[in-house]
């Protein structure tokens, strides 16, 4: 039976008034949390000129003295982070920029990054929020699709921004920021006003103008500036701040980059909207993880997956049974982790999620099904269509039928997850600074003539209770002997393995086959054994799935968001010249050691893999 997608699902909520915002629903109810981002979101619309800096006025007016933002150098009430983002509004007028211009921010986490960019985009300047990890040529390449006025930028990463300033054609003009910095942000802005900017002081800025640039990081090519607009800030926001329920009692933890859409728009933003505040810290630390928490009184954490399976993996911790959190939230759990984290931590309860900042569609798993990234309830379902259709893993594309149209996958079949553009603002795809890479996420005709969905690029599998579990990136899964191998699939199996900390797969050309074969590389710990994994992988995996090469490695290259790097390793293949890892081949019953002789014969085809 094929899969339905949520437009051809009846809509109950379908003419009757939107619920009413001012009595959120109780926390215990999944269909609950639905409602409450229902109500949230509302009237968002109604007010095209209340963005999300006005919100935060109107909570600070509420709770001045309450703490907004805790770092590690300064904590912000609610006064004191409205005060600093007004006097950096004010700043940014009389410095002469404009509605629509641009500032790039570079600054590592701190409170005074959100007051930052929330004080600029109040007067209608976007703001590109730039990877601090960047060096060199990959971060003028984020300067140069901005195009920023100027530049705002961190006194202690002086040197990381001019070592991009030889590869740019012409450089930006720089405003520092830091207690060494002459001339500061801060002494440049101390003079003007704290109170709330009067309509007559700032442009008129709209939902639809645009807020912020945040940077995708993929794990290959350089990073795409997606376009955020007010409406996008205001609809992330509100709508989370209905799923997680936040309180002026809650606090979020969260360790995660603030130049990314979760950690430094979503999470923190939904919890200052309920008058809670935010735990800011500069990286996360599994060794002093659950003491910070125990001791910043946090209850609430935004999580990626790899952060909770390093925690599992850590040494029992006296601290870890003194935490508050009612609540962790975030993406990328796998089953196995979420398992024996929820029970070792004893954590209450767990908010997975699927979206991309560039994205329209968002999934949430709000029952806490295990495994799953969310779904789409029937009452939600004209609201947020989504689809799932066949994958051609030859050409990259979705698979197409004589007439033309997209395959809809049956229940339980992988293929791309796509979600359904639409002139309603929270479904209209903002795209990127470049429109060729816009048009590219762009696919028409798919269930209908003149149809648009929006290509996420992961593959996904729905069951008929209508649950959505991620398999793979597409471009990371690969074929091999007329197979499809999905690449955490074969992962999740080579973590059930004693003594593999880590693992990460990818496939790899071989000289004389069809497709790619399958690669593995391992972290392990003094308990692995090569041929208890051998023997495992009998058992767990299809023959065709098996890693037929493996490289054991000390550590596994993570981007800064702790995604896995695959290109270098997949480039470095099986070949003893290129590492000096040991690499072996699945072989005669057992992994063999690749030497260069043995090389030399698979390289050649003397081999029969």
């Amino acid at each position: 039976m094929d899969q339905t997608f949520a437009a051809a699902s009846p809509d109950p909520l379908e003419g009757r008034p939107e619920p009413d915002s001012a009595a959120p629903p109780p926390r215990s109810s999944s269909t609950a949390g639905w409602l409450g981002a229902l109500a949230r979101t509302a009237r968002i619309d109604a007010s095209p000129e209340r963005i999300f800096p006005l919100v935060l006025d109107a909570v600070a007016a509420e709770r001045p003295h309450a703490p907004a933002l805790i770092g590690r150098d300064e904590t912000l009430s609610h006064r004191e982070l409205a005060a600093r983002r007004n006097r950096y509004a004010r700043w940014a007028l009389a410095r002469g920029l404009a509605k629509g211009d641009t500032v790039a921010l570079l600054m590592r986490n701190c409170p005074d990054y959100l007051a930052v960019w929330l004080g600029l985009t109040r007067v209608g300047v976007c703001v590109a929020l730039l990877n601090t990890h960047l060096r060199g040529a990959g971060l003028a390449h984020c300067l140069a699709v901005a195009a920023p006025r100027l530049v705002i930028a961190a006194s202690d990463l002086a040197d990381v921004l001019e070592g991009a300033l030889p590869h740019l054609a012409e450089p930006p003009e720089i405003v520092w920021q830091g207690p060494d910095a002459r001339d500061s942000l801060a002494a440049a802005s101390a003079g003007f006003r704290e109170a709330p900017l009067g309509p007559d002081e700032a442009p008129s800025v709209t939902l639809r103008d645009p807020a912020l640039l945040i940077y995708t990081s993929g794990t290959t090519g350089l990073p795409k500036a997606a376009r955020v607009s007010h409406h996008r800030v205001m609809m992330w926001t509100h709508w989370f701040a209905g799923l997680i329920d936040p309180t002026p009692d809650d606090r979020m933890y969260d360790c995660l980059p603030l130049y990314h859409s979760v950690g430094g728009v979503v999470a923190p933003g939904s919890v200052l909207l309920g008058g809670g505040s935010v735990v800011i810290r500069e990286k996360f630390s599994a060794s002093r993880f659950w003491a910070d928490v125990a001791e910043s009184g946090a209850t609430l954490f935004q999580y990626i997956g790899e952060l909770c399976r390093y925690l599992t993996l850590a040494a029992p911790d006296l601290a870890e049974g003194r935490h508050r959190l009612r609540l962790c939230t975030g993406n990328g759990m796998r089953a196995d982790v979420w398992e024996a984290f929820q029970a070792r931590f004893a954590i209450p309860r767990i908010l997975e999620f699927y979206a991309a900042t560039e994205g329209t569609l968002s999934l949430y798993n709000v029952e806490g099904r295990v495994g799953a990234v969310g779904r789409v309830p029937s009452f939600m379902a004209r609201r947020s269509p989504a689809l799932i259709v066949r994958h051609d893993v030859t050409t990259g594309l979705p698979a197409r039928d004589a007439r033309g149209r997209c395959i809809p996958a049956e229940f339980g079949e992988a293929g791309e997850l796509l979600g359904r553009l639409s002139e309603r603002a929270e479904y209209t795809f903002e795209g990127y600074t470049s429109a060729a890479e816009s048009a590219r996420k762009v696919l028409r005709d798919v269930i209908e003539p003149g149809d648009a969905w929006m290509r996420t690029g992961d593959l996904m599998r729905r069951d008929a209770q209508g649950f959505f579990t991620f398999v793979d990136r597409i471009g990371d899964t690969f074929r091999w002997k007329g197979e499809n191998v999905a690449t955490t699939e074969v992962a999740e199996a080579l973590h059930r393995v004693a003594g593999v900390r880590e693992a990460n797969v990818y496939g790899v050309s071989v000289p004389g086959a069809e497709g790619r074969a399958g690669m593995a590389a391992l972290a392990v710990g003094p308990d692995f054994d090569l041929a208890q994994l051998h023997a495992e992988m009998k058992t767990r995996l299809p023959a065709y799935a098996r890693p037929l090469f493996l490289r054991l490695s000390d550590e596994l290259g993570h981007t800064e968001t702790f995604k896995q790097k695959k290109v270098a390793l997949a480039e470095d293949g099986f070949d003893p010249d290129r590492t000096d890892d040991p690499l072996y081949i699945d072989r005669d019953g057992a992994y063999r050691r690749i030497d260069q002789a043995l090389y030399a014969q698979i390289a050649g085809g003397g081999l029969r893999l």
